[in-house]
């Protein structure tokens, strides 16, 4: 028997600071899973990092660690925090609650934008990272494909994402209080990821004067520049693409700033002190916050856009319901189905360890009368046999015939366990009873 935790923040209860600090890499989350698995070599796990949330989906035997707080302490490792630092960063989920929030999240009612459809991807890749990894197994296997599958159902029969908010109009907007027009402005990209594309996109329907894309990888930079109609630059020569530049849109995987006040300062007088729109959606962030301070700069990171984001959701209120329905639909269905997956093999379990019982006692009956004869045998084990029957028939009617998908949790199913001794450690419960009993 399994118990599911989620132990994770997101945009809404952790400060930027502290979620660019538990930024893993894709390299870096294997490192994780595996570090978090030789340390509990029984558990199952899931890691989803996006620059907005970070979540720890782990399945374990009931009786056996993790736990919530050994989770905090993990992240506190990952991310050399102490766990008070984290407190009230997490929310810590269990059993329903985490499912629910799952299928929300990949449903991206969740999203700092809601409708948003990357967050359905990164579901999915983090998953299939779990999964190639073997940290993904009976109980996370089917858990994160009915997510994924609900998310798509969201998508396509609800109007969640159309007229959707995105970080890219977002920043647009925030820009246009700075620029009444761009045909003569330049806007560069530094980065190439699917962040920076999704604000590019959108800038470049203003049809600025000049596009410019600069990333380690020019590859990359020139497909990404040929897309939008503009020109890939050497990522080299960075300072003097600021100089040129009147907004910037950075999203790089570096994991220290590529732009410090430091370096930009110098920058100001061949810029002729124009003012310059940085919009950083990097986690760790690429501008350092100190930038912002400087006269004429203005810069927005992840926390600045949620912001503006969080204002203007009211108006999609009925294609949010509806997608509330379709998951709160999804996520009864889904704990019906595990219900009723775990309560076969633990019925089966049930009768066949008191059927056992009953054996046993007919053997020892048996033993003590040496002149009966093997018709007195059958009705003695068909006695018994009957009575285990009987006494199991209602308890277990009432399982099986429950119409409450939260009757049978997972406290209950542990108690089922307990009082009738289907625990792995019930033989040895067993013997030791009888024992007493021969002692008596």
């Amino acid at each position: 028997m399994q118990r599911l935790l989620l132990l994770g923040l997101n945009h809404s209860t952790a400060p930027l600071d502290v979620r660019e600090r538990l930024a893993f890499s894709a390299p870096q989350r294997l490192e994780a899973l595996a570090a978090l698995r030789a340390k509990h070599p029984g558990c199952e796990a899931v890691l989803i990092n996006t620059c907005n949330r970070v979540e720890l989906y782990v399945a374990k035997p009931v009786h056996e660690r993790p736990r919530h707080e050994d989770l905090y302490q993990f992240f506190a490792e990952c991310g050399g925090l102490e766990p008070p630092e984290l407190t009230n960063c997490f929310y810590a989920k269990s059993g329903r609650d985490a499912i629910e929030h799952l299928f929300a999240v990949a449903s991206s009612l969740d999203s700092m934008v809601i409708g948003e459809t990357q967050i359905l991807g990164q579901v999915r890749d983090a998953y299939d990272a779990a999964r190639d990894a073997g940290a993904a197994g009976g109980t996370l296997n089917p858990l994160f494909q009915r997510a994924i599958a609900v998310g798509k159902q969201v998508m396509s029969e609800t109007k969640i994402t159309e007229g959707r908010l995105s970080v890219g109009s977002v920043a647009v907007d925030c820009a246009g209080r700075i620029f009444d027009h761009y045909n003569d402005k330049t806007v560069l990209c530094v980065g190439a990821g699917k962040m920076a594309t999704l604000v590019l996109q959108s800038f470049h329907a203003l049809k600025p004067g000049r596009l410019l894309v600069c990333n380690r990888d020019h590859a990359k930079a020139q497909a990404l520049a040929v897309r939008f109609g503009g020109v890939a630059v050497p990522f080299e020569k960075l300072a003097d693409h600021l100089t040129a530049a009147d907004v910037v849109v950075t999203s790089t995987g570096a994991q220290h700033p590529i732009i410090t006040r430091r370096e930009f300062e110098p920058l100001r007088r061949a810029r002729r002190y124009r003012p310059i729109f940085f919009i950083d959606i990097a986690l760790p962030r690429d501008v350092d916050a100190a930038v912002g301070e400087i006269e004429n700069v203005y810069l927005y990171n992840l926390d600045d856009l949620q912001q503006v984001v969080a204002a203007t959701h009211s108006h999609r209120g009925e294609a949010v319901e509806q997608a509330r329905r379709i998951v709160n639909d999804q996520v009864e269905r889904y704990v019906s189905w595990t219900r009723v997956r775990e309560l076969g093999p633990m019925i089966d379990k049930l009768y066949q360890r008191h059927h056992e019982l009953a054996r046993e006692e007919v053997d020892r009956i048996v033993n003590k009368l040496p002149d009966i004869s093997a018709i007195e045998r059958q009705h003695l084990e068909e006695l018994a046999r009957r009575i285990v029957n009987k006494l199991l028939h209602d308890p277990v009617k009432t399982l099986r015939e429950s119409d409450s998908p939260h009757a049978l949790g997972q406290t209950y199913l542990h108690a089922m366990e307990k009082l009738f001794q289907l625990d792995e450690n019930a033989e040895k419960r067993s013997e030791e009873g009888d024992d007493h009993e021969a002692a008596r």
